[in-house]
């Protein structure tokens, strides 16, 4: 019935909106549990705007609500909201209460998804059959069109739109988390809605007049076959031309299920479209996910494939085009059978294809690619396949031929969008590397390619044997069927859905590219080459840690050994330390391996090509700068040099060129100490500076002794001088000088500390033992320094 018109305010609402302010939330919504028992639906029916609002948020973002994206389970309050938004909840019964009574509630049109609007707004029926019937039209326009929901797809409209509405939260907090209440209230409405056993959980609540009905049935024109792109049924059509609703008690069973989905898929999805992503042009600025986004979307793909796999045997195999055996299939049974080709496919695809080409080139991407490889292993969302680990040599099955073949764009297409993402990765980095050998993993399933490759050879069949094709079904003898045998029915009805498929995601002048045509083919051994000349540098850089490591010896770690502070730099990434360079080099390995599995790729091709890449750079290429211009402060990136930088092919060997005494207290010094000691250099150096470059000068023994001592003019003269002002402080720091530096490190003050306790132990006093360090000094820098020429003559 309609909504009667309120001459005064309510209340309850007056009161509620006092109580939010005032009272916590548990307090709050155990009063709401009483109101939603006690009072009739008249007056929460005035409430329910306002309380769906207070608990997702305002749809312009201004109001927060109840933060569910930042409430994790460490909150006080995540089991009360839990608790109180549950499927089988208050607010679900408040939901129903008011379904009962047939109440309206008005959204405004310019809070739909960008396709969605522009389609309304340019005067063409929508084709989700959610928006039909609801359009509410004013006198002032089509800009202010709003859409008339009822309770439940009013409540899901929220809940949806509070994923993707831009909120100002706390500084510092940001909702990525798969433990959120929002993320685990997904999950818990996916299960209960669509379930995988048995039905839908009738409504808690019901009236005088029995259970609650569904408000908007599918018309009798409009069935399954009618959701998506696979259908004639859902031609634009004009928006005041709105198709009639008929009543379809068999709707009743699953309308809640239908709306639900729905309301996810064009709500989490349908931002792109078609026509859009053929200009490449849009009539607004992009949408553009998050990774919290996209996480919830993989969660949904996951449960959709477990709930289409839960399709009982027999209806698969009743499904058959002949005759009309589907009939006396359950509503929830038929709906799993096309939940995933009609509801999700299309808006998934071009949703995929935009994250892959705008998403950024970061590690972050892992979201967005799981969520791809999700989708297109459905096999691993089975009843016989609950391990957590799935056995990567297990062979895909041939029943998920099919599948394959009316998602072939989502295997090939992306798998091309990918490739030449990954081109532009680094590599070196061990998160980018599992995620191109988590792509060439999953590809290399045994009897995936196979699929795939007979995919591309049914597109590829000539178009003029469909063109007396039936639209739908198979040809009877009586239409000329005779004259095909069945095994050919059954290639020509194949083809039909391949080419379907292709046409209807990328349009009907699509130039399709084979995933193994020689094009593509070309494109991975480019790849090849790059995860080769990836895994040199990650070896490299590896096997330089290792000596750095190595150096750091029992000598070196008492001060004995090559001094630290000039070989080291603090800010290494942590991605370059050894043990994730050693991943690096696993997963690069197994992901060629992978490749040339899938390709069938010549072994001994790929050894000669990875042994020419070796040799080449043992040569000396690996010493090689980055692509540069001379400027006039120094060496100037080129494009290409960015690129070698960013495919991990070459890199800068950074070493610090500046004054080592004045280099950052670093965690194992006294930096009391430093300070003391580099005051008391720096008096000596700029008294008996002359006195010490004279006697540096010297070729003989004392004057090799005293470049031991007072500086390294070799080391400093070999570092390569990038830019004029690191060639002049070079110039600087090649000056005679002494250094006390390496006394205020805490091993050497513990080492000197060591030898005085041994000397009082030989009863030494601590002048005897300071001049027995001394000459065991001199005698260890002599010693260094007759070795070193020796080995330098020879």
């Amino acid at each position: 019935m309609a909504a009667p018109t309120l001459q005064q305010p309510s209340f309850l609402l007056v009161n509620l909106k006092a109580d939010s302010i005032t009272k916590p939330l548990l307090q709050r919504c155990q009063d709401l549990v009483k109101i939603i028992d006690e009072y009739p639906a008249k007056e929460l029916h005035v409430i329910f705007p306002w309380l769906v609002e207070t608990v997702f948020g305002s749809l312009d973002g201004i109001l927060s609500g109840w933060n569910l994206r930042l409430l994790h389970s460490r909150s006080n309050e995540y089991n009360v909201v839990l608790e109180f938004l549950n499927p089988s909840g208050p607010m679900m019964k408040l939901v129903y209460k008011l379904q009962a009574e047939e109440y309206k509630y008005e959204i405004p049109v310019n809070y739909l998804p960008g396709p969605v609007k522009v389609c309304i707004q340019e005067g063409v029926l929508p084709e989700c059959p959610l928006f039909h019937n609801k359009l509410q039209f004013p006198l002032s326009g089509l800009l202010t069109l709003n859409l008339a929901l009822n309770p439940f797809e009013f409540f899901m409209f929220h809940f949806a739109s509070c994923l993707i509405t831009p909120k100002s939260y706390p500084q510092g907090h940001h909702g990525s988390s798969t433990d959120s209440a929002y993320f685990v209230l997904v999950d818990t409405y996916l299960k209960y809605f669509l379930p995988s056993e048995g039905s839908v959980p009738p409504s808690p609540f019901s009236d005088s007049r029995g259970s609650v009905t569904a408000p908007s049935p599918r018309s009798s024109g409009v069935s399954f076959a009618g959701y998506g792109v696979h259908s004639p049924s859902l031609l634009k059509h004009h928006i005041f031309h709105q198709p009639s609703v008929n009543a379809d008690p068999a709707a009743q069973e699953i309308w809640r299920s239908e709306t639900l989905l729905q309301m996810f898929v064009e709500i989490w999805l349908h931002h792109y479209s078609l026509e859009m992503y053929q200009k490449l042009q849009s009539p607004q600025e992009p949408f553009s996910p998050t990774e919290e986004h996209v996480l919830v979307v993989r969660l949904l793909v996951k449960h959709l494939h477990a709930f289409s796999n839960s399709l009982k045997q027999e209806t698969l195999t009743s499904s058959s085009p002949s005759a009309h055996s589907h009939t006396h299939t359950s509503p929830l049974e038929e709906f799993k059978r096309v939940v995933v080709q009609r509801f999700v496919q299309q808006k998934l695809y071009l949703f995929l294809q935009h994250c892959f080409g705008h998403w950024p080139l970061d590690a972050s991407f892992r979201a967005v690619l799981e969520t791809w490889l999700s989708y297109v292993q459905p096999w691993r969302y089975t009843e016989d396949n609950t391990s957590p680990q799935p056995d990567p040599n297990r062979t895909v099955p041939d029943k998920w031929e099919s599948f394959v073949q009316e998602n072939l764009l989502m295997y090939t297409k992306l798998f091309q969008v990918l490739l030449n993402r990954a081109v532009r990765t680094d590599l070196v980095n061990a998160r980018n590397a599992l995620m191109v050998f988590r792509v060439a993993k999953v590809f290399a399933q045994p009897n995936l390619a196979e699929m795939i490759q007979k995919g591309e050879q049914l597109f590829l069949e000539p178009e003029h044997v469909l063109h007396h094709r039936q639209p739908r079904g198979y040809l009877t003898p009586s239409q000329g069927g005779s004259f095909l045998s069945s095994r050919q029915r059954v290639v020509t009805d194949m083809v039909f859905r391949v080419k379907g498929h292709v046409y209807a995601l990328e349009g009907q002048d699509c130039q399709y590219k084979q995933m193994f045509g020689s094009e593509l083919r070309g494109a991975v051994m480019k790849l090849i080459q790059i995860i080769a000349q990836a895994r040199q540098t990650a070896k490299r850089i590896s096997d330089h840690s290792s000596e750095v490591s190595a150096n750091s010896s029992f000598l070196s770690w008492f001060g004995m050994g090559a001094s630290e502070l000039n070989n080291t730099f603090s800010g290494a990434e942590p991605e370059e330390s050894g043990e994730c360079l050693k991943k690096t080099h696993e997963f690069l390995d197994r992901a060629l391996e992978n490749l040339c599995q899938i390709f069938k790729l010549n072994q001994g091709q790929l050894a000669q090509l990875i042994s020419n890449l070796s040799s080449s750079q043992d040569d000396g290429n690996n010493k090689q700068l980055p692509d540069c211009i001379q400027g006039e402060n120094g060496l100037i990136l080129t494009d290409l040099g960015r690129k070698q930088i960013i495919s991990g092919l070459r890199r800068f060997d950074i070493q610090y060129q500046g004054d080592p005494e004045l280099q950052p207290i670093r965690s194992y010094e006294n930096a009391l100490l430093v300070r003391m000691f580099y005051r008391i250099s720096s008096l000596v150096n700029e008294r008996f500076g002359g006195h010490m470059n004279a006697l540096c000068s010297r070729p003989d023994l004392l004057g090799r002794l005293g470049r031991h001592y007072l500086s390294d003019l070799d080391s400093s003269a070999k570092k390569p001088k990038l830019s004029p002002t690191s060639r002049r402080s070079c110039e600087r720091n090649r000056s005679a000088r002494l250094s006390l530096r390496p006394l205020a490190s805490y091993r050497t003050l513990l080492l000197l500390l060591l030898l005085y306790a041994l000397g009082a132990a030989l009863s030494l006093g601590p002048v005897s033992s300071t001049l027995l360090l001394l000459t065991g000094g001199l005698l260890y820098g002599l010693l260094i320094t007759l070795c070193g020429d020796k080995l330098k003559a020879h």
